[in-house]
């Protein structure tokens, strides 16, 4: 699926370039798309089953060709995907298309999501197929850069929350601009960190930005600047037309950040600052000096002993998660040992998420955060591969581990209400359900969900299910 996925692929893009996109576009697409807002869902021509969320500049027009960047959700959520990228999009003159239908899980329906969408707006939009770009967030991620590696018709890859694609490594047969994105707090900081590493050895170029946050979509500032870090990218690759005046403002303004960091004393943020400009601005602008000051900062001690410190907290992060998550992996024990294991690893997150609310020194409590978030996300997967088995007590603990990990999480209480009402524990799905009602944004969704969720059919008639639903 693979193979005929991408070979499809470069087949549209080949099929587009000789066609000429901006005039087929015109020919092919009698309908006019709003301009300068979100369209949540556009149904593809080909496959009424596919959509993806659109959004076009207040500026475009099908008389020239424009950069597209194609996005993937790990829950299909297209419309929130538009949402972080739309400033960025009418700034910098962007497409955004992301797919409804893209979501965790086999390749299969993934790849097919996205050879819908990259169909459909290459025959209906006026696409610049040098200037095609994917990405995504967590699970997402992997998707844009394994569509990226293996289609060779990107100009870059923006990664959010997550690096390549599992057992997937940076190539230099067909090397993309990566602006990699990522929470302080996030898991997967320990991965994106030392992918930077990975990427200039590769020959890509590279762009890094941390925010304050956990494991989510990047901001829509970060957004801004990795759209503007991408017209940079073309232009230096002869893509776009160079633009002085705009290079200037974003070489400035690098410079700036990179001094801030250094005013507030963050050498490591620093020095990363310094590199990256030095390399993205190398032949635009004159780099000596930065470079210089990478190299200077490089040298000294301190320097050295955050990047030391940095990599011994990610060996900490890991040993925190692997300690609690170890009781889901064994299969060689006795159900007496596995049940204490896994009452055991209930205690361990309810300890770690305590250790991380109060202690006090800030970089400290990202590694306990980042470490908890890694059990969470460990132990929602586990217990879904456990549901998806009909292991229903084993799911049930152990998304019980992932509600002790993050109380607030409607995911886990709800998965947690389906597993005990599958295992024969009333009692237990009622309460995980008045949990999930606690924290649920969304009361009229949450209602719905409780009466089409077909693990709950046996409970209607009892009363404090038909409580939790708000009936009397």
């Amino acid at each position: 699926m693979l193979r005929t996925f991408f070979l499809d692929v470069t087949f549209v893009l080949a099929l587009l370039v000789t066609s000429s996109p901006s005039l087929s576009a015109q020919a092919e697409s009698p309908e006019v798309f709003a301009l300068g807002v979100a369209i949540p869902k556009v149904t593809t021509l080909v496959d009424s089953q596919q959509s993806y969320a659109l959004y076009l500049p207040t500026s475009y027009s099908r008389e020239k060709i424009w950069p597209v960047v194609y996005v993937f959700d790990p829950a299909a959520r297209g419309g929130l995907a538009v949402q972080q990228f739309q400033h960025a999009a009418q700034l910098h003159g962007f497409i955004i298309a992301a797919s409804n239908n893209s979501r965790n899980g086999p390749w299969a329906p993934e790849l097919e999501a996205a050879n819908a969408v990259v169909r459909d707006t290459q025959q209906r939009l006026s696409v610049d197929l040098k200037r095609i770009y994917f990405a995504g967030f967590s699970g997402g991620a992997r998707v844009a850069s394994q569509l990226a590696q293996i289609c060779k018709c990107a100009a870059g890859v923006l990664l959010s929350g997550a690096g390549f694609s599992r057992g997937s490594v940076a190539s230099q047969g067909s090397p993309f601009a990566v602006f990699s994105a990522v929470g302080n707090a996030d898991f997967n900081y320990s991965e994106i960190i030392p992918l930077q590493d990975t990427l200039q050895k590769a020959a890509f170029a590279s762009w890094l930005r941390v925010f304050d946050g956990s494991h989510q979509w990047a901001p829509p500032e970060i957004m801004d600047e990795a759209l503007a870090w991408f017209r940079v990218q073309s232009m230096k690759t002869q893509r776009a037309p160079r633009d002085d005046e705009f290079l200037a403002a974003q070489f400035l303004s690098a410079q700036n950040r990179a001094l801030l960091f250094e005013k507030d004393g963050d050498l490591l943020a620093a020095w990363r600052e310094y590199r990256q400009i030095a390399a993205t601005y190398d032949a635009l602008r004159q780099v000596s000096a930065i470079r210089a000051k990478a190299t200077e900062l490089e040298k000294e001690k301190a320097l050295k002993d955050v990047v030391k410190h940095e990599k011994n907290d990610f060996e900490e992060q890991e040993r925190l998660s692997n300690e609690i998550l170890a009781a889901f992996s064994a299969t060689d024990r006795a159900d007496s040992q596995q049940s204490e294991a896994l009452a055991r690893a209930l205690v361990q997150a309810k300890d770690l998420r305590l250790r991380a609310a109060n202690e006090k020194k800030p970089q400290r409590a990202l590694v306990f955060k980042r470490a908890l978030a890694g059990v969470f996300i460990g132990s929602m997967e586990s217990g879904g591969d456990a549901l998806e088995k009909k292991n229903y007590a084993s799911a049930a603990q152990q998304f019980a581990c992932a509600t002790e990990a993050n109380p607030e999480s409607e995911w886990a209480w709800r998965n947690l209400a389906v597993a005990r009402a599958f295992s024969g524990d009333r009692k237990g799905t009622i309460d995980a359900l008045r949990s999930a009602r606690t924290v649920t944004t969304n009361p009229a969704g949450f209602s719905d969900w409780l009466n089409h969720e077909l693990a709950f059919e046996k409970l209607h008639s009892v009363p404090e299910f038909q409580h939790v639903g708000g009936r009397n």
